[in-house]
């Protein structure tokens, strides 16, 4: 619409409810000033009449811009922000992965994958292309809440998964969730399974970790948070693909008491360590009566396949290392990268880029000491995770 010269009286048309096209004015009458407001691009409503004291007809058409402004603004992100509210996605920028999607599972209680798996998809996004999609276990508040096992936010992400790399521990989902995860595995994606994993669920699906990835949980082997891990490559793996730039591979989580399935290949094994520091000597203690404890040392990474009841079969990548702490290590980010290449049957980088894409300083590991207040949000790129509120 448009005001005309001998305006006197300003008015403004907003929506409220739906008025009959012959009770609109047309054209307008000349004491009206004719303004579409929209809540949303599809939402066109019809119109009421506010009328406002006179006003100048300049000062109102700068008033209208600034309201269009605002407008459009708050259309083009208000979808982004709707979208992101309860996950993230990291879109691929160039690279080997471009096309292809991997759906990041976070929820565990102690190991802080709710703040490692968001760091490594950033890397798998931002150096090597693919789309990575986080979901996380929520509170009633949209805060992200590892310990409520009943969550998994926007599930349907599975749906177009090329791939799935969880770090789980006990969830109890409820079925319509459950049902996408089973379905993306019965369409025989890669499986990367991270520490807890291997007791990701709790109840009638509780089996899967020693079913699907070939062991289920048995027992702290080293001393926990007393003897961290170092890895060491199982010796005739050593030209494996998988270990292209893999030089070193330290964590200070303790080794898991693990015996992989009979099919399995065992690519790694981990050296409890006498303590916590990276540079410490592999611990000599005895374990068992008659067995040194890295006599011979756990295996702490495997790969198998793995055939569902679809017919349909995944490769495995199971490693019970992988806390937020145990991925400060260059040589196991680089590991977990290539564990993606290598299930989607692609070319292992030489050395692929495990580069920080933001600052990553991980809460050491623990039950109840997870950050409170966070929400996925705060995972975005470019952004440093804020320290959280204090536990009350």
């Amino acid at each position: 619409g448009e005001a005309r010269k001998r305006t006197t009286k300003a008015a403004i048309y907003l929506p409220e409810e739906p008025i009959a096209p012959a009770q609109r004015s047309s054209p307008c009458h000349e004491d009206e000033l004719l303004v579409g407001h929209l809540l949303f691009a599809d939402d066109v409503s019809s119109f009421r009449l506010i009328p406002v004291p006179s006003i100048a007809k300049r000062k109102i058409n700068n008033l209208m811009k600034k309201f269009i402004s605002i407008l459009f603004s708050t259309l083009l992100t208000a979808p982004l922000v709707q979208a992101e509210q309860d996950h993230i996605v990291y879109e691929g920028k160039g690279g080997p992965g471009k096309g292809k999607h991997l759906v990041f599972l976070t929820g565990d209680e102690e190991y802080r994958g709710e703040e490692g798996l968001p760091m490594m998809a950033k890397i798998l996004s931002q150096h090597h292309g693919f789309k990575c999609t986080v979901l996380f276990s929520l509170n009633d508040k949209g805060e992200i809440d590892p310990n409520n096992q009943k969550s998994l936010t926007h599930p349907e992400a599975l749906d177009t998964a090329n791939a799935i790399i969880m770090l789980l521990r006990f969830r109890t989902w409820e079925a319509p969730i459950y049902k996408h995860f089973d379905d993306a595995c019965n369409r025989g994606v890669p499986i990367i399974g991270l520490r807890t994993s291997t007791h990701a669920f709790r109840g009638k699906i509780g089996g899967f970790g020693k079913r699907v990835l070939g062991e289920g949980w048995v027992s702290h082997w080293g001393g926990h948070k007393r003897e961290a891990t170092r890895g060491a490559i199982e010796p005739s793996e050593k030209n494996n693909p998988i270990f292209n730039g893999v030089t070193d591979v330290f964590g200070d989580t303790d080794v898991y008491e693990a015996y992989p399935a009979k099919d399995s290949k065992i690519l790694l094994r981990g050296l409890v360590l006498e303590n916590m520091k990276p540079d410490s000597k592999p611990s000599t203690r005895e374990r068992k009566k008659g067995r040194g404890i890295n006599d011979p040392a756990m295996a702490v990474a495997w790969t198998r396949n793995y055939k569902w009841p679809s017919g349909k079969t995944s490769k495995i990548f199971c490693s019970t290392m992988g806390a937020a702490t145990d991925l400060q290590s260059e040589g196991l980010r680089r590991l977990v990268v290539n564990a993606v290449y290598a299930g989607l049957e692609m070319a292992v980088p030489k050395k692929a880029n495990v580069d920080y894409v933001d600052p990553y300083k991980p809460l050491f590991y623990g039950f109840n000491s997870f950050r409170r207040g966070i929400k996925p949000s705060d995972h975005a790129l470019g952004k440093v995770l804020p320290a959280g509120q204090k536990k009350k």
